[in-house]
């Protein structure tokens, strides 16, 4: 914990010489028609309340089924029909990961399920719009049957001693180390998404209630999560000692980068990542896991389903309903405490 009076060793990052704008390149696709009605259907989901989060991902998955189609002549949606979907559904399952120059380590590997899942189902959603807006006179992809999604759960999940070495690394005698160490603590007690916690603004955390807002959630929906009287500790140090020596401009979000600038979701992923390293933590991921750790060690320590899907922000009970299978090591305790032959 942090100690009262400590001093810290404050070190301003160098300004960086704003770099000229880079030009931007046209894009490949315009010309195809596709193109103009997927714009239009990303901005009637922006009017309608999607987030541009969600806009960001769709248009990743529309563009790569326009790449698709424009290589093979098509460019009116009235074209598009069910077995050409289907067709480029096979594509999607055949497709292999190219190489590169710097080599990727997944070159060559195919998409995994859930990935197809994610480049199918935003056209779903754009067919249906398109007919809804008698673009189209019937929706191709009506009937077209998504891939099933395997129900995997969350692997190597953090034990609270490997959670405690990683928040540990975090030194907060420097002013980038009491930001880091505030930021770990937050998001294990929080049980936060990297964008909910890159989203997050000052006005947002109330020390006095010990509870954060969280605006930007996932699905737009808000909700308010406690935080414990050690997070908010490190947050109360952090927002006195250490956020007003990053500040370089006008800004209101919580956590800020070396360069005073409000730190985005790559940057959390990043700090994470080298403080599970430094810990000696060899887990796959990075941010989520102090999320699934978070939800796995309340649901150990006995708190209801309920109170940990209202925590995590999930729409249904179902997602949350996982981490019961989770939970290896309290099953083990009860196992060993109630079987007649455990311990023979």
């Amino acid at each position: 914990m942090p100690r009262a009076g400590q001093r810290l060793k404050t070190r301003r990052p160098t300004a960086i010489k704003p770099s000229a704008p880079a030009h931007k390149a046209p894009d490949a696709l315009a010309h195809n028609r596709l193109t103009r009605y997927m714009e239009e259907h990303f901005e009637w989901m922006l009017v309608t309340g999607y987030s541009a989060d969600t806009v960001r991902a769709r248009r990743q998955a529309i563009r790569k089924f326009i790449a698709w189609a424009d290589e093979r002549g098509l460019s009116d949606p009235r074209e598009i029909t069910k077995p050409m979907l289907e067709r480029y559904q096979r594509w999607l399952f055949h497709y292999r990961k190219p190489d590169t120059p710097a080599g990727r380590k997944d070159a060559g590997a195919p998409l995994t399920i859930s990935m197809q899942y994610q480049y199918l189902a935003p056209l779903k959603t754009w067919f249906r719009w398109l007919s809804r807006e008698h673009h189209i006179l019937a929706n191709p992809a009506a009937d077209l049957d998504l891939p099933r999604q395997p129900k995997r759960l969350p692997r190597s999940v953090p034990t609270v001693q490997e959670v405690e070495a990683i928040l540990a690394e975090a030194d907060p005698g420097t002013v980038q180390g009491l930001r880091d160490r505030a930021l770990l603590e937050t998001l294990y007690a929080a049980g936060l998404r990297r964008m909910e916690l890159a989203g997050a603004a000052v006005y947002d955390v109330d020390l006095t209630r010990g509870v954060l807002w969280v605006r930007h959630g996932k699905g737009g929906r808000e909700r308010v999560v406690p935080l414990g009287e050690r997070a908010c500790a490190w947050l109360d140090k952090y927002l006195t000692e250490a956020r007003p020596e990053l500040l370089a401009g006008d800004t209101t979000a919580l956590f800020l980068n070396d360069y005073g600038e409000p730190a985005h979701a790559d940057f959390i992923s990043a700090k994470v990542k080298r403080y599970m390293a430094f810990a000696g933590v060899e887990k796959v991921g990075s941010a989520h896991l102090l999320r699934h750790a978070c939800a796995t060690h309340m649901l150990e320590g006995g708190a209801d389903l309920r109170a940990i899907q209202e925590l995590l922000g999930h729409a249904s009970l179902t997602t949350t309903q996982r981490y019961t299978q989770v939970s290896v090591e309290h099953v083990l305790k009860q196992y060993d405490a109630a079987h007649p032959l455990a311990r023979r």
